[in-house]
């Protein structure tokens, strides 16, 4: 299993809505609205690595109200 953290920072006000988004997409593991540089903290679970720059892309990256993202995967050990 390869698992990606996603760190998001919306637009004012675009928070809960983005993170009840990203929450309901698929290889969404968990969900976290948190305060600091960021705004949520997502989880991602994919069995490949390949499928992750997709799921950024195309899913979590154009959702709006997300201002910006950076994205950490961890491999296993």
């Amino acid at each position: 299993m390869i698992k990606a953290y996603v760190l998001i920072v919306t637009h004012p006000g675009a928070t809960h809505r983005v993170a009840l988004a990203v929450r309901e997409m698929d290889h969404v593991a968990e969900v976290h609205e948190v305060m600091g540089p960021y705004d949520i903290v997502a989880e991602i679970e994919t069995e490949t690595l390949q499928q992750i720059p997709g799921i950024l892309a195309e899913k979590i990256r154009t959702l709006d109200g997300i201002q910006s993202t950076t994205s950490l995967v961890a491999f296993p050990t």
